[in-house]
This record gives C-alpha cells, sequence and structure tokens, in this order.
C-alpha cells in the first residue's frame, strides 16, 4: 500500500500543502496494548492492510531508545512511501528524518517547531476546543488532530471528548485536514468520515487487533467507501 507523501512548503509560507490521502488511516502506536507483539511486526502488517501514516509516540522511552525505534520504522515504511509522523519530540523527528511531526496543546509551541523542523517536515496539532481550532488559523499547521472525538482509555489528559457535532463543528470552522481520534473503531468509522474527518487515527483498534493486517483493511475499505461519496478518491 502506497501513499502520497506530497508536502511541499517555501520557508514563511503557513499554506498546507499535505495531500490528506497520506492520513486516511493513520495508526498512532502504543505498545502497552501489543500482546508482546514486536512494533515493527505491528506496523508491518498494518501497512500491508492499508495505513498510510504512522505516528510513533512513546511517552516513557528514554532518547537512546525512542530514536533506535523511530530508525527502524524510517526503515521499514520507506518502501511503501507511508509517513512516519513522532509526536512530541522534535529531536527525535529531527533524528532520524521523519516525514512529520504531532504536537499536543502542552507540547512545544507551534511557531518553535516550526522554525527548527525543514519547511519540508508537517506538522499536525491536537484540538480539544473551538478556542483551540480559532487559534490554528494563525499557525502554521498542515492537519488538525481532532482529539478526542469519542471517550477513550488511551486518552486520559482530556476531560471532554468532541462527538460527532463536535466535530461537524470542528469541520465548519477550518479549511486543514481532519485526523479524528479517540475511540474510534469498524463500527463508527463510517459516521465520524461523513462528520467531516479526512482520515482516522486509530490505537487500540489496530494495536490491540488480533489480526493487525486485517483490521486495517477492513478500516481502510471504510475509509475510501465513504471518501468516495465526497469525491475524494
Amino acid at each position: 500500500m502506497r501513499s502520497d507523501l506530497s508536502c511541499s512548503r517555501k520557508r514563511g509560507d503557513n499554506v498546507a500543502r499535505l495531500n490528506p490521502d497520506a492520513l486516511r488511516l493513520y495508526l498512532v502506536t502504543d505498545q502497552s496494548l501489543m500482546r508482546g507483539r514486536s512494533l515493527v511486526d505491528l506496523v508491518d502488517a498494518a501497512v500491508q492492510g492499508g495505513v498510510s501514516c504512522v505516528q510513533l509516540r512513546e511517552k516513557h522511552l528514554g532518547t537512546r531508545e525512542f530514536v533506535e525505534q523511530a530508525l527502524m520504522l524510517k526503515k521499514l515504511l520507506a518502501p511503501h512511501r507511508v509517513p512516519l509522523v513522532i509526536n512530541d519530540r522534535i529531536d527525535v523527528a529531527l533524528a532520524c528524518g521523519a516525514e512529520g511531526v504531532h504536537l499536543g496543546q502542552r507540547d512545544l509551541p507551534v511557531d518553535q517547531a516550526r522554525r527548527l523542523l525543514p519547511p519540508e517536515v508537517f506538522i499536525g496539532w491536537s484540538v480539544e476546543t473551538m478556542d483551540d481550532v480559532a487559534q490554528s488559523a494563525g499557525l502554521p499547521l498542515d492537519y488538525l488532530g481532532v482529539s478526542p472525538v469519542f471517550a477513550t482509555p488511551t486518552k486520559t489528559d482530556t476531560k471532554n471528548f468532541w462527538g460527532l457535532q463536535g466535530l461537524i463543528a470542528v469541520r465548519a470552522a477550518t479549511r486543514l485536514p481532519l485526523v479524528a481520534i479517540g475511540g474510534i473503531h469498524a463500527g463508527n468509522a463510517s459516521d465520524v468520515l461523513r462528520a467531516g474527518a479526512d482520515g482516522l487515527a486509530v490505537v487500540s483498534a489496530l494495536c490491540a487487533a488480533d489480526d493487525p493486517g486485517t483490521a486495517a483493511a477492513e478500516l481502510r475499505s471504510l475509509c475510501d467507501a465513504e471518501l468516495k461519496t465526497r469525491g475524494l478518491r
């Protein structure tokens, strides 16, 4: 499964040029859910099933181990043209040559991250309130992570969730690509896409799946079918 990595920007240009197809099925890793399986094996199976973007999220690893894992994933993903996104850590992203960085509300400010990163590295930002969405209009961002859409045990540092109506409101308020995350699975994926998401970010639906490749293929099929009705494929 190949993805279009196109994201071009001249320095000083804040207009997003990331192809939303690269965000269509977005795996966020969580090794606590992998049931003893290796990170590389799980990600490989998910990519074969249709994952189009992989975010390496490691809150408890030391820098050396984080970089080692990032380099392993970069080697795995490069032949498939699937972008690697690093959560939070600009230094790790630079060390491994990641295509993207994802930042939360309590991470390095977006403007500072943009100054540190090469212009071709894209930036995503988690939005938790409509005030965040309004603020995003003045930031050099390439997509927004709408987080969380539904209550989920993998996202415990937020008090509220958006719901489908909240996602609809975010879609009406911004032209940036939207990646929905939080409690998303095959049973609600189509509803989330109809509410305005350009892509689905999933954690437990793939990391904890009995067969990550089959689970990814099912989700990717739902993504492709729904977005085709919007003329996006």
